[in-house]
């Protein structure tokens, strides 16, 4: 049987190598850039990962815009708690498009909140940029592709991006520094339980 104290040495010795491999990785991480971040998958939390990201620089003095689309107008409880911080939001405004059933409109809102996001990601005094559910914009082809991958590639140098939504273009995925894919186990709404105020929404 093994006593205490060989258990603890050998635990001691088991840290020391995690410790000198972590140190090896920092010290050999040394670029600074602004990262493309991606949150995607089916996956409840998306927005809300994004939204930790964009409460944490805010924290830090950074400054942030966010370009919400899809989302519409209601009460958001991260809108209604970043602004107070100084965050800056642009709301696409239409809502669903299984709600406004009007493909014309909803393209029309779409360019018209992409036209925020160009303003905010040619801006080299914002240090974060969260453009909410742009992932649908691709997929409905409401935007173009090409125009968008252009301007996510040709933003400021330290200027960090955040894209949540579902599927993702693989482009996009593609030019991202960081992708994190939220799969979902279970969903309380599938069980027959509506949005709530302040978990959902």
């Amino acid at each position: 049987m093994v006593d205490e104290n060989t258990k603890n040495a050998r635990h001691k010795a088991r840290m020391q190598k995690t410790k000198a491999k972590v140190d090896e990785r920092i010290a050999a991480a040394q670029e600074e850039k602004g990262l493309l971040i991606v949150i995607t998958g089916n996956g409840k939390g998306k927005s809300t990962s994004g939204f930790g990201t964009v409460a944490r620089a805010a924290g830090h003095g950074l400054k942030v815009g966010v370009v919400q689309f899809i989302k519409g107008t209601w009460a958001c409880g991260e809108r209604e708690l970043l602004t107070k911080a100084g965050v800056e939001f642009h709301v696409m405004g239409t809502g669903f498009t299984w709600n406004t059933q009007d493909r014309d409109r909803d393209i029309a809102s779409a360019v018209q909140a992409w036209e925020k996001a160009k303003e905010l990601l040619a801006d080299e005094s914002v240090d974060l940029v969260m453009l909410d559910e742009i992932t649908y914009m691709l997929t409905y082809k409401y935007l173009d592709l090409k125009e968008v991958l252009a301007v996510f590639a040709n933003r400021p140098p330290m200027q960090h991006l955040i894209v949540t939504g579902r599927a993702c273009h693989r482009e996009v995925i593609a030019m991202a520094d960081t992708v994190s894919e939220v799969q979902s186990v279970k969903h309380a709404f599938e069980n027959g339980i509506k949005a709530q105020k302040g978990i959902d929404w």
